[in-house]
């Protein structure tokens, strides 16, 4: 089939990248079947990780269901610049219209290889970057952080409450800050306790640094995390600590735990690029916003554990944000909780 790579082709670079596979399907059945769009995407982790890839993962497949386009992807690549590199090289090369990067740590990598492939469009989700054929989709996940700050100080018994991520990316730093904002916002003597583990996945190290942090009295954490949530699940359960999840919601999955989830489905950005690359065509130059105006992208779940009073408080500050008379924070600067030994 035109603009497949060959089977030797595609082992010989994933042996070099980790042995991550690209792999491709053909467009859904229907009346746009015959499509000659293809979109690619570049997942810097598990497509089944129950967080930001998988998310992402699902809005291509959600491309391909309801646009008819054909796909194919790359997942399993460290975040790495030039494994990033080569990796989004190698999708281009494929002949796919539109290349998409999923996530802010592809903002370097897709610049470059934009300005390689100047007939091809890239796309980074969560991304900042833009250029004559580059755009970045952002989902603003900080919308419905900052509702998750604000429902952590109002549920809190101990008056300190959590906030657990893994890599140092805009995204995530923007998230903290929003969350961070607003706890402030609902009740500034709530304390924050925050941490970057430096890692998204590994669940050893996020139940360590939950026990820690539960141990320090912090009743209710935010977990900013992909593969590593279910360490944190685990110690909050243990600890009878509550939890605020993000991406999806939480509170049907594990709802002795979580009392809400600051959902930012980062998949509709992907979807969004492929419905404009369709359409009118992909907003290069320029930084597209998906916020609380679209609830099947950013919104925050709440657990029906969560009282009336709470909850028209969270809907009340949820308006405000839509309609402009609050603004959410994306910078916060304060002390951070270390890993534990």
């Amino acid at each position: 089939m035109p603009n497949r790579i060959s089977r030797r082709r595609l082992m010989g670079l994933a042996a070099g990248l980790g042995g991550s596979l690209l792999a491709t399907r053909a467009p859904a059945q229907s009346s746009r079947a015959q499509s000659k769009l293809k979109i690619v995407a570049l997942f810097a982790g598990s497509i089944s990780d129950g967080g930001f890839m998988e998310s992402g993962y699902r809005g291509l497949l959600a491309a391909r269901d309801t646009l008819g386009v054909d796909i194919g992807w790359r997942e399993g690549v460290r975040p790495e610049r030039e494994l990033l590199l080569a990796a989004l090289r190698e999708l281009a090369r494929s002949g796919a219209e539109m290349v998409v990067a999923h996530g802010g740590q592809n903002n370097e990598a897709a610049k470059l290889v934009a300005a390689e492939f100047p007939d091809t469009k890239f796309v980074v989700t969560q991304g900042n970057v833009t250029g004559t054929n580059l755009a970045s989709y952002e989902v603003l996940q900080e919308d419905s952080a900052f509702l998750a700050g604000a429902l952590a100080a109002w549920s809190t018994r101990t008056g300190i409450v959590g906030h657990m991520s893994g890599i140092r990316v805009v995204p995530g730093l923007k998230g903290r800050a929003a969350y961070a904002n607003g706890i402030a916002h609902a009740d500034p003597k709530v304390q924050l306790l925050t941490n970057f583990s430096g890692n998204q996945d590994d669940n050893a190290l996020s139940k360590r640094v939950a026990a820690a942090m539960i141990a320090a009295k912090a009743d209710i954490i935010f977990t900013m995390l992909n593969a590593g949530r279910t360490g944190a699940i685990e110690a909050c359960r243990d600890g009878g600590a509550k939890q605020i999840g993000n991406v999806r919601d939480w509170t049907n999955v594990e709802p002795d735990v979580f009392i809400g989830s600051a959902v930012a489905n980062s998949g509709i950005a992907l979807l969004r690029a492929a419905e404009d690359l369709e359409g009118a065509g992909v907003k290069t130059n320029s930084v597209v916003k998906i916020g609380l105006d679209r609830p099947d992208a950013v919104r925050l779940a709440l657990s029906p554990s969560v009282s009336d009073d709470v909850r028209k408080k969270v809907e009340a500050l949820a308006a405000d944000i839509r309609d402009g008379r609050v603004r959410v924070p994306t910078e916060w600067n304060g002390p951070e909780f270390r890993n534990p030994a």
